[in-house]
């Protein structure tokens, strides 16, 4: 005879309740800085979603130009994504590099991206 096993009666939270806690504790434990690129990211995440969207809803006419701005949009977010890696205190673990000096790779690596992707255009 098999064995029942007794219900277990802890219901889990509702997912409005998680994604507060969530976006307190992020507010909470979070540094401004930090929060600053996040906004950023978002920023790109939109906007590269916006690129999609109109490609797929008018057309891929001037493709050099869509392909350009998809790129563009990728790579800052992955930069964007590096400067959180590198800005991040809990991160540090045994590198001896500066927040600025990771805000300057940040810039030089978008310049050089930005004129690729402008070369890129024609």
């Amino acid at each position: 005879m098999a064995s029942k096993k007794p219900a277990v009666s802890s219901a889990a939270p509702p997912p409005a309740a998680l994604l507060s806690q969530l976006w307190t504790n992020y507010r909470a434990e979070t540094g401004v800085r930090l929060q600053l690129v996040d906004a950023y990211m978002v920023f790109l995440l939109l906007t590269g979603i916006l690129q999609f969207v109109h490609v797929v809803l008018v057309g891929t006419f001037p493709y050099n130009a869509f392909i350009s701005g998809f790129a563009s949009t990728v790579g800052a977010f992955v930069f964007a994504a590096a400067l959180r890696v590198q800005t991040n205190p809990k991160n540090r673990q045994g590198r001896d590099f500066s927040p600025e000096r990771a805000f300057a790779d940040f810039i030089f690596c978008n310049l050089v991206l930005f004129l690729a992707v402008t070369n890129f255009i024609g």
